[in-house]
């Protein structure tokens, strides 16, 4: 059995708890998994878990759960993973995630593979095989956790589909689990919501990526997303050199990204890049290295100069929008 440590802000799931249990589905031999759903007047999110493919939904509502606080939401996640007796856990690797994932594996005992890009269940061994990037970036670990139980894992944002929601059937109980002033191990005096200008290029369709081959100019690649609807991202080396932020960085230490359509313009194509953005429907390549890594995974490759190309594209497809 799988259980995946749900994540919602404010009433609102995280994407990342659709994803997780749309790849327990896959993972699951015995076609169990069971969803932990923390929070405070949350138990309406429990059908929404139930049709992407959860099997029964376990609760806690308690308003010591209403913002998260370290010590409560791991007492009821310890509760729940030893009344449940999961092979597997799961959690998203967000801000929370990587907050709570070690405080649980500390208190059941077990280890935690953290970041993880790619999960499967070895067919011979039937143990969880936890692939990460390892050394900065520059290869992929796969570890496994033969000796401990259960087996845990924070999995990145992005990097697993969640299934489409259909109509099922679905257990949903309340955890058994009450709450003592002295959970509350900290007092929150004040929340302030910070309105970020950041865009997540991973909800994004299409994507025009710059690298190192940009020399530093990211202009025409600004105005080739504003012709095509898309947001800007950049591989490591660009944001390293400062040419763009963090929050747009594709890549094994940046974000995983499925667009429609991804140009990538002056990146050589690593593996540490394109580990992120390889499952692209669409990936159109840019670089003046005929050899570069980087065709080997694009649909349709062009070898050149991107300062030159890069301006003709942009003005072929105005000229073709404003003849419309």
């Amino acid at each position: 059995m799988i259980l995946i440590i749900c994540e919602q802000r404010d009433g609102i799931l995280h994407k990342v708890s659709l994803e997780l249990i749309g790849k327990a589905r896959e993972l699951a031999t015995d076609n169990r998994v069971v969803a932990l759903l923390l929070g405070h007047k949350i138990e309406g999110l429990a059908r929404t878990l139930v049709d992407h493919g959860a099997d029964k939904v376990i609760f806690a509502d308690d308003e010591i759960l209403a913002q998260y606080m370290t010590e409560p939401y791991a007492k009821a996640a310890c509760a729940a993973i030893r009344q449940e007796n999961p092979e597997i856990v799961l959690i998203g690797a967000t801000y929370i995630g990587r907050d709570l994932g070690p405080r649980i594996a500390a208190r059941i005992k077990t280890g935690l593979t953290a970041d993880c890009t790619f999960l499967e269940i070895d067919a011979e061994t039937g143990e969880l095989l936890m692939t990460r990037p390892a050394f900065g970036g520059n290869l992929m670990a796969t570890i496994v956790c033969p000796n401990h139980r259960p087996q845990m894992a924070t999995v990145r944002p992005g990097v697993m589909l969640a299934a489409e929601p259909a109509a099922r059937n679905g257990e949903v109980a309340r955890l058994d689990i009450s709450f003592e002033a002295a959970d509350a191990n900290i007092e929150i005096l004040e929340t302030t919501k910070i309105s970020k200008e950041a865009v997540d290029i991973t909800k994004a369709n299409v994507l025009i990526s710059g690298g190192r081959g940009m020399g530093g100019d990211f202009s025409d690649l600004r105005r080739l997303a504003e012709i095509l609807g898309g947001e800007l991202a950049a591989s490591r080396a660009a944001v390293d050199a400062g040419h763009a932020e963090k929050a747009a960085q594709v890549g094994q230490t940046g974000k995983t990204v499925r667009p429609d359509l991804y140009i990538a313009a002056g990146i050589s194509g690593a593996v540490q890049h394109t580990a992120g953005m390889e499952e692209s429907a669409l990936t159109i390549a840019i670089n003046k290295d005929p050899a570069a890594p980087i065709f080997d995974v694009a649909d349709i490759g062009i070898v050149g100069n991107v300062a030159r190309i890069v301006p003709k594209l942009n003005a072929g497809l105005l000229e073709v929008i404003s003849n419309r």
